[in-house]
């Protein structure tokens, strides 16, 4: 007869001192040690950075840091106004945690993933990585000045989503938590994203940016690239108005000295995927794909002022 098979624990019964055998069953399954998470953990490894439609399309942040001016935007029917925080509005350089956490959520939905949610976690170490941004102690300083801009800075606006239509009012992230680690590179950053933003993550109105974005350091650049991003694509041009992009681009300059950092951007030539031209007697900005088709558009502009220039110079 064989035998049962038992784990005996020893226990001292109260009062008496004696010792009972208690039998427990051997588990052939370990027990279930963590329940389900609330949080999406954001650790996919060489992710493409990825924008919104919605924030690429609207000026929600500033291009000069400490800019404590409420700014006001309407185009199209849409109206924008940025209500900063205490220490000023949200730049288009925090918008970096924006994309980061756009990418990884975009990611692991195309890999299937099913955990995604609006609340993301991430070491503060991968996020720096990521953006091309320094892992020194300033760079975690900055990180967190980011975070509290984002939460102070509050936008209201009459974009339709989900149906909903009248004024909305919200933060450009819900709500935030650092916690340190043994080291900074395992300080943990927790944000909850705004439902106008998860809205654009789960119906995928995202586009994919160059990971040369991180490497532009003028607030203006960041910004123009985003636009021709938007409205130029994979098009052979964009053009625009230079009136125009200049509400586009929610800079608080003059036109005159819009003009003429945008020159400047021009002449730098660092745009990522696009070649920007000017032109000052139309007063117009041309954007051109660094391609193929890029190039010919590019190429017929010239010919043609060209051809206009020679009649002229005949009549």
């Amino acid at each position: 007869m064989h035998a049962r098979r038992f784990q005996f624990a020893r226990a001292t019964e109260r009062g008496n001192g004696r010792l009972l055998r208690l039998p427990s069953r051997i588990f052939r399954v370990a027990p279930r040690r963590h329940l389900q998470r609330d949080f999406f953990i954001a650790d996919i490894v060489d992710v493409s950075p990825k924008d919104d439609l919605i924030s690429m399309e609207h000026p929600f942040f500033a291009l000069r840091a400490g800019d404590r001016r409420v700014r006001t935007y309407e185009r199209n029917g849409v109206s924008i106004t940025v209500k900063p925080g205490a220490d000023g509005c949200a730049t288009i350089f925090d918008k970096d945690l924006l994309i980061y956490c756009i990418s990884q959520l975009v990611e692991a939905m195309n890999r299937g993933r099913t955990d995604i949610g609006k609340k993301v976690r991430f070491t503060a170490y991968d996020f720096l990585v990521t953006t091309n941004r320094p892992t020194s102690g300033v760079g975690y300083q900055r990180l967190v000045g980011a975070l509290e801009r984002r939460k102070a800075t509050v936008i209201q606006t009459n974009i339709v989503t989900e149906s909903k239509r009248g004024q909305e009012g919200f933060s450009l992230i819900d709500k935030y938590s650092a916690v340190e680690g043994f080291d900074k590179r395992t300080s943990a950053i927790e944000v909850v994203l705004p439902d106008l933003l998860w809205s654009s993550v789960t119906k995928r109105r995202v586009l994919t940016l160059s990971r040369d974005y991180f490497r532009l350091r003028k607030p203006l650049d960041r910004r123009v690239y985003e636009l021709a991003r938007k409205h130029c694509g994979a098009q052979p041009r964009w053009r625009a108005k230079l009136s125009t992009l200049h509400a586009k681009s929610g800079s608080t300059d003059t036109l005159r000295k819009f003009r003429a950092a945008l020159k400047a951007t021009a002449e730098g030539n660092d745009l990522p995927a696009y070649l920007l031209a000017l032109d000052s007697v139309t007063d117009t900005a041309t954007f051109y794909p660094r391609s193929t088709i890029g190039r010919k558009a590019q190429l017929a502009d010239i010919v043609s002022s060209l051809k206009k220039t020679t009649k002229g110079g005949c009549g």
